[in-house]
């Protein structure tokens, strides 16, 4: 067993000018702004791309970790430029004008060079024929690779790996080993066509869509999963799309600024399954999924019902929401509606968003939290199938109401061995930005919104999509990026997170696939049992760490280790120290 303490490395900033905030301003004052961002949105595109083609620098220090107060636990710092992230969001030209457009870009981090510290890869939006209205913006956005220089900085690597994408409107992004090489690889999800990217090894992808048969020609493809549907030992893929977009309809509420989702029907999901010798087949009429048409937003799978075989949810625009549960590796059925996720708790169906699944009340069962235009929702797994939405209850619903909520995730940004609630917001069809929030969680299935004492940046209002997080820094607490429409990406360094103690694993599969996907780890540490799984991407549009990441709280020590793997096998590991990253590699039976 591989073992390597973390590194603890100094590194971080502020940046930003603050704009008026939800918290601080009164009805009439929001209004006034909206007017404003309205007004002067296309010239902010603009001019905010005019150095997107340049390589970044890192042009000022990193100032030393802030220490939060002892009742927070943690802080965030936006170090964004300081470390090297020069990254702003296009929709392509100047004219904000479609919900396709507004859909957004997702982020992912992956070691993709495999040095043992994460890497980043941010998605954009380009000028698309059949799609963009206005001006085409020049010059064009593209996607962008940033290699993680391990001093709590970045280096733009784009056009030596090239993974730019210049003529793909990339929205979402999830990462994968589907050859079981030992490099992650990647597959983008794009308007038209989506585009699978081969991680050769040598700090280069190579395009291998046409090869390997999973372009999803003709599709909104929004959103995307690897998973081992079949437990063949091979990385399928489900990709989600969103609407049949039309151009030249043009019927809608002129506040709204465009036609919203049920202006336009809904276009089908696919799988594609993994043959093997890097060609994948479209399975999606044998397994049933086929006529499955919701208007897809995010895709996310786990095993809920631990039967051995990993099942998929889906949420869907302004439609019910699917919970697709795979029936021995050869059928899905939909069962959204009799197990309570298909709507919320109040019957509706929502602007559903981002998908994260976590066991928040540490009780073995995996729960689900969705993030949408109304309360959101948090899923608890009543077990046997059924879920029960307590989103009300838990005092989320309180301060989530007033805002859209896009990106989403569980996380334990503390340490404190539980898992707490990012969720990123912004308007639904205008560019009017919105506060971020974290619930923490207070134990007793209680939330609280605990953002305004985080840090500066939950006072600011961007236009948040995309979320993903990670210990880029390797210091033992976990990391934010978001991604924003028509703006900058933004970098918030945890400070103060490890200042409990922490355990992170990376799995490695030998019966099954390589990254362990589909894996499902717990520890007994403290009394308390822990649950992780390894899935392969979270959220909204983006990817997080692949490390399975379990705060500790004033534990010095875990207990045991015990991982069910996606092969069936299990494996147990006792008394492991705390504050280390341990790489563990599936034992052979």
């Amino acid at each position: 067993m591989d073992t390597r303490l973390l590194v603890h490395n100094c590194v971080f900033t502020t940046v930003a000018k603050e704009k008026p905030t939800l918290r601080a301003k009164s009805l009439l004052v929001l209004i006034c702004w909206a007017g404003c961002l309205l007004s002067w949105s296309g010239c902010q595109v603009e001019s905010s791309n005019a150095d997107q083609q340049q390589a970044t620098q890192v042009s000022t220090p990193l100032p030393p970790e802030a220490v939060p107060p002892p009742e927070v636990g943690a802080t965030f710092t936006d170090v964004s430029d300081a470390a090297g992230i020069g990254f702003t969001h296009s929709f392509g030209d100047d004219n904000f004008s479609n919900l396709v457009e507004a859909v957004g870009g997702g982020a992912a981090f992956l070691d993709y060079d495999q040095d043992g510290w994460v890497d980043l890869y941010l998605v954009s939006g380009k000028w698309a024929e059949g799609l963009s209205s206005g001006e085409r913006e020049s010059p064009q956005s593209i996607n962008r690779l940033y290699r993680n220089r391990q001093d709590g900085t970045f280096e733009d690597v784009t056009l030596k790996a090239r993974v730019g994408l210049e003529e793909s409107f990339s929205m979402g992004v999830t990462v994968g080993d589907y050859d079981n090489d030992g490099y992650p690889d990647l597959y983008v999800a794009n308007f038209g066509s989506s585009v699978l990217l081969h991680n050769e090894g040598n700090g280069t992808f190579r395009d291998v869509t046409s090869q390997a048969g999973v372009a999803n020609s003709g599709l909104c493809s929004v959103a995307a999963t690897w998973l081992d549907f079949d437990r063949d030992g091979l990385l399928d893929l489900y990709v989600s799309s969103y609407i049949d977009f039309d151009p030249d309809y043009s019927l809608y509420y002129a506040p709204d600024g465009f036609p919203g989702p049920m202006a336009y029907k809904g276009q089908p999901d696919r799988l594609y399954r993994n043959l093997g010798d890097s060609r994948f087949e479209d399975v999606s009429e044998q397994v049933g999924i086929a006529g499955l048409e919701g208007r897809g937003m995010s895709v996310a799978s786990i095993d809920f019902d631990d039967n051995g075989y990993p099942d998929l949810y889906v949420t869907n625009d302004a439609t019910e929401n699917f919970l697709l549960k795979n029936e021995d590796g050869k059928h899905f059925s939909q069962i959204a509606l009799e197990s309570g996720v298909g709507y919320n708790g109040m019957g509706d169906s929502t602007a559903s968003m981002g998908i994260d699944f976590g066991d928040y009340d540490q009780d073995g069962k995996v729960d689900l939290f969705v993030s949408d235009n109304s309360l959101s929702s948090l899923y608890k797994n009543e077990g046997d199938g059924l879920f029960m939405d307590v989103v009300v209850e838990s005092g989320i619903a309180l301060n989530s109401a007033q805002y859209v909520g896009w990106g989403s995730f569980f996380f334990d940004f503390d340490n404190d061995s539980d898992l707490d609630i990012l969720k990123v917001n912004s308007d639904l069809s205008r560019l009017f930005g919105q506060e971020d929030q974290i619930f923490e969680n207070k134990g007793e299935a209680q939330f609280e919104d605990i953002s305004p004492a985080l840090g500066e940046y939950f006072n600011r209002t961007l236009i948040g999509r995309g979320a993903a997080f990670a210990d880029y820094d390797n210091d033992g607490d976990l990391d934010v990026i978001i991604s924003n429409i028509s703006g900058p990406a933004v970098l918030l360094r945890n400070d103060g997170g490890n200042r409990a103690n922490w355990l992170q694993l990376d799995l490695v599969g030998t019966q099954g696939n390589h990254d362990g996907i589909g894996a499902k780890v717990q520890l007994t540490v403290g009394g308390k049992s822990l649950t992780g799984y390894r899935r392969a991407n979270t959220g909204y549009l983006s990817t997080s760490d692949s490390r399975l990441h379990f705060g500790l709280g004033s534990a010095t020590t875990v207990d045991k280790i015990e991982i069910i793997w996606p092969s069936g096998d299990r494996q147990t590991i006792e008394a492991v120290p705390a504050n280390q990253r341990i790489t563990i590699k599936e034992q052979v039976g």
